[in-house]
């Protein structure tokens, strides 16, 4: 592994090359990209791709990376400029990606703008409010996460934000006439050591779950789109959100192994199942590469047929 810098408007960026550039075998890279997550959360899903030249970086003002633009929110379309920096700076073509979470958001924001940047993208479990049909309650319950945090602290934020992300189905009145859960019931401090710049917990990062993605400019591009969605993840928030992603675009969401961090080991709590995860995109990817060669050489026959 190399570690590398980029200076993009505003920003300093750190990212991690885990092999050789240009890569060997003729595979394009295969860019991890997450949100608020930082490259070291795709750790162990990167050690089972030692074929293939993956790119994990860190986005601006999360882990190595810095801003100088004077801004905390972390807005689609500014992570979406800096990965089309990243990528013009690797001068390998387009690559390959595997996008999570608000990553999955970015990812969706860049090829609407940029759709010549990546071949294939599976975008896994991206929170995106809009596409809900109760997205203005999904709303009330993102800002009651966000209440918690600002009057107890990290611990019992954490503890309300994983309450939210785990209730099946719509937010109904049913959640909201429930106490702010105990931090202590999962493991959690209680005690509240002042921070409050959490990129999960605080508004910093609603421009990312505020995202309505541009199903146009998306359907548009020659990238092929597969949105993930956890086996275990269910009707809960990014289920949902993964289920209405998918339907926007007009397919049915692929089903990976394990939960909405299913790719990471225990290093990170809950851990999930990297070696199933890494088989199934694997697999994926392989899928999109043969219906994008498919759907090439039918354009060349209709080609050739015009022309004679």
């Amino acid at each position: 592994m190399t570690t590398h810098t980029l200076e993009t408007p505003g920003a300093r960026l750190v990212y991690d090359v885990h092999g050789p550039l240009p890569p060997a075998g003729g595979a394009p890279p295969l860019l991890m990209i997450g949100q608020p997550m930082d490259a070291s959360g795709f750790r162990a899903l990167a050690a089972y791709f030692t074929d293939r030249t993956v790119v994990t970086y860190d986005p601006r003002g999360i882990g190595r990376s810095t801003r100088t633009d004077g801004r905390t929110d972390h807005a689609p379309g500014t992570q979406a400029a800096d990965v089309h920096a990243l990528i013009d700076a690797l001068d390998a073509g387009p690559v390959e990606m595997f996008a999570s979470s608000g990553g999955a958001v970015t990812a969706l924001a860049l090829v609407a703008a940029h759709p010549g940047d990546v071949t294939a993208l599976v975008a896994h479990e991206p929170p995106l409010v809009p596409v809900l049909p109760d997205a203005a309650a999904a709303e009330r319950a993102r800002a009651s996460v966000r209440d918690v945090y600002e009057e107890r602290g990290w611990g019992a934020g954490m503890a309300a934000f994983i309450a939210m992300t785990s209730w099946p189905g719509e937010y109904t009145d049913d959640f909201f006439a429930r106490p702010a859960p105990d931090p202590a019931a999962f493991g959690l401090p209680a005690d509240d050591d002042g921070s409050r710049e959490d990129p999960l917990l605080s508004d910093r990062s609603w421009a990312v779950s505020d995202h309505r993605p541009d199903a146009a400019a998306l359907a548009a591009a020659r990238t092929r789109i597969v949105i993930a969605v956890g086996e275990e993840t269910g009707d809960t928030f990014t289920g949902r959100t993964a289920q209405a992603t998918a339907a926007l675009l007009g397919h049915r969401p692929a089903v990976f192994p394990s939960h909405h961090g299913g790719f990471v080991d225990g290093e990170f709590g809950y851990a999930g199942q990297p070696e199933a995860f890494a088989r199934r995109l694997r697999e994926v990817l392989a899928e999109a590469e043969a219906e994008a060669e498919a759907e090439a050489e039918a354009e060349a026959e209709a080609g050739a047929g015009e022309s004679r």
